[in-house]
């Protein structure tokens, strides 16, 4: 049971349940009833049979690993589409992604023009301490040249992460200097947040930007409610935009700090009963009766919709954006004899209410799903999504909530294109606005941090002669001038010039006040804290 707040199941594994895999599969088998097992095993016979004959006769000669990993993959994609299997060189960096920390130099890094650029040395960290700096270009890793190589991020994963204590040989390419600076980097543990920033955003609202839900989210999360509390917090707004989700567990406890008595939270439901799990409300939490604001979008899932759904279906806070991915099913890990990893799902959970999220994955192309929403209006009009009566729930207060596909949010706020344009996303996706905005950085540092950021924040502008050289930059990288999309777009680009120029000198401190201001959803909840301070009172 999840609900055990001292329970080792509880703590370890994404998206989910940690369970003792060796038992469990035992106890399956002895649960099974006899022709199934009858079944599978003839099934067995019979793949290895057909291996056995490509062994020995198939003309060509093959490797039968490759055959075997596409036949685990062509199950899976039988089952539901997080049902996966991951090969054992894939693993480690997938678990990196929630572990919390990882093994590395420490650098942000951008890949631009198929060369690394630094965006900052993590503070603190093996680069920094070795004396790397922003806006350096990483040329060779150990005497080998890697820059116009087709890099993926993959691949630079690969080269620059590694056992702490080991070493790796860097040739940068610093502005100013003619000749490659050699640095040995000695790698270390690197944390990595998720948390992205936590700020006031005035006098009352503070801010949190969660990104995933991490092995340290729920520490991360209650040291920002902390430091936030002792600046005056009375309200929050918090940001799952775009967060993927992660522990399950985790979100269990961030929920716990919002909601009072032994309200549910989440509930699980599998195949056998050892896969069902509630989580109710346990502690005193930090949060029980101030408003709370959180935000959801498209890219919010798994753990997100998690917090949200608990949120939502106790009437304890608003929830601002547009409908959440719709990902409702929970897989247990289950490392295989060579070390890869198969990610089964084992349960659906439910919200409060009784709602499975999950969107249904059955017919057409569940990957797609996002573009088939924005291309039939969802993005822009919440008329536009049809609910399934019968799939009609109610709030603990009696407010109508739907399952079927995602956490509808209380206040829907249409995707603002207004000034979006084609020249702005080719800036983007030619890395026209980052080169610029690192560049200028690094030329302007010592002004810039001088200045400090209240007063950046609140005087600096992006001047007409910036945007020119910009657009100039952005002809040398095939994107010519685009007057009628560069006017429409104008102001928006101001803005993330200035966001992004902030972020290479004070980080997301820097960049996510700035960079709010685009965003009209964060726009929209400033105005509904009446909204949900009602809710706040009747908890």
């Amino acid at each position: 049971m999840i609900n055990n707040k001292n329970s080792k199941s509880a703590t370890k594994m994404p998206l989910l349940v940690s369970i003792g895999v060796a038992a469990g599969i035992l106890l399956g088998a002895a649960m099974t009833s006899s022709d199934a097992i009858q079944n599978s095993y003839s099934s067995v016979l019979k793949f290895r049979d057909v291996l056995s004959h490509i062994e020995r006769s198939y003309v060509d000669e093959i490797d039968t690993e490759v055959l075997v990993e596409e036949a685990i993959n062509g199950m899976l994609k039988k089952l539901d589409p997080h049902s996966v299997y991951i090969p054992k060189e894939d693993l480690k960096l997938a678990e990196s992604q929630l572990e919390g920390e990882f093994e590395g130099i420490g650098v942000e890094f951008n890949l631009l023009k198929d060369t690394i650029y630094v965006v900052a040395p993590l503070s603190g960290g093996p680069s920094e301490t070795a004396g790397i700096k922003a806006g350096d270009k990483i040329i060779t890793v150990n005497g080998k040249t890697i820059a116009g190589t087709n890099l993926t991020n993959r691949d630079i994963f690969t080269l620059l992460r590694g056992p702490k204590g080991s070493e790796v040989e860097l040739g940068i390419k610093r502005r100013g200097e003619d000749e490659l600076i050699n640095y040995t980097v000695v790698r270390d543990k690197i944390p990595q947040h998720s948390v992205a920033v936590s700020y006031m955003v005035n006098e009352e609202v503070g801010y949190i930007k969660l990104t995933r839900f991490s092995a340290t989210t729920y520490d991360e999360f209650k040291a920002a409610m902390e430091e936030l509390k002792e600046q005056g917090m009375e309200k929050l707004i918090l940001d799952l935009q775009d967060n993927p989700g992660g522990y399950m567990d985790r979100a269990i406890n961030i929920a716990d700090e919002f909601i009072s008595g032994n309200k549910m939270i989440v509930y699980t439901d599998g195949k056998r009963s050892r896969y069902d799990s509630q989580a109710l409300a346990q502690r005193k939490g930090m949060f029980e009766e101030q408003p709370v604001i959180v935000l959801l979008n498209e890219g919010s899932a798994s753990a997100s919709e998690i917090v949200a759904g608990a949120l939502q279906d106790n009437d304890r806070g608003l929830i601002v954006g547009r409908r959440s991915f719709g990902k409702g099913l929970v897989q247990m890990p289950i490392d295989l004899n060579d070390g890869s990893q198969l990610r089964l799902t084992i349960s659906r959970y439910y919200t409060p209410s009784g709602r499975s999220i999950q969107k249904p994955y059955e017919e057409g192309d569940y990957r797609n799903d996002l573009n088939e929403r924005y291309e039939h209006g969802e993005y822009f009009s919440a008329d536009s999504i049809d609910f399934i009566d019968t799939l009609r729930y109610e709030t603990r207060n009696g407010r109508v909530v739907y399952g079927g596909g995602g956490i509808m949010p209380d206040f829907f706020v249409p995707f603002d294109t207004s000034q979006s344009s084609t020249y702005l996303n080719k800036l983007f996706m030619n890395n026209v606005i980052n080169e610029y905005t690192l560049s200028y950085a690094q030329d302007n540092r010592k002004k810039l941090e001088q200045m400090g950021f209240e007063k950046y924040y609140k005087s600096f502008d992006v001047s007409e002669q910036m945007l020119q050289q910009l657009t100039a930059l952005g002809k040398t990288r095939e994107v010519p001038f685009d007057k009628a999309g560069f006017a429409q777009s104008k102001e928006l680009l101001r803005t993330h010039v200035k966001a992004l120029i902030a972020r290479s000198i004070w980080r997301n401190k820097g960049y996510y006040p700035i960079y709010n201001q685009t965003d009209e959803v964060f726009q929209e909840a400033l105005k509904l804290f009446d909204e949900a301070a009602e809710l706040a009172s009747n908890e």
